[in-house]
């Protein structure tokens, strides 16, 4: 099978990507997500910041600031192939 081939679900037609999350904080502790090292998920192209936190049962409340390779961005984000996405809680006040 060709590389564009494995990536592709047959069943639906769709393109898949991996992406790799990490949770901080109280994140860490309550929901399957680590801060040490990221947990590779695999979504459909195109699949936006808040796909991911729906699966691990985080909701926007939780997670205040949402980084995407490194940069601040929001839930509403559409992911690309082997992006990187980091969830932080309010702490301090926010």
């Amino acid at each position: 099978m060709s590389v564009l081939t494995d990536r592709v679900d047959i069943v639906k037609g769709r393109i898949k990507m991996k992406v790799n999350i990490q949770c901080f904080g109280d994140l860490a502790k309550n929901h399957n997500c680590d801060h040490h090292k990221s947990t590779e998920v695999e979504l459909t192209e195109g699949e936006k910041v808040s796909k991911i936190m729906d699966a691990f049962g985080i909701t926007v409340e939780e997670a205040k600031i949402v980084f995407v390779n490194h940069r601040i961005s929001d839930v509403d984000k559409p992911l690309k192939d082997g992006d990187r996405v980091s969830l932080v809680p309010a702490t301090g006040g926010m």
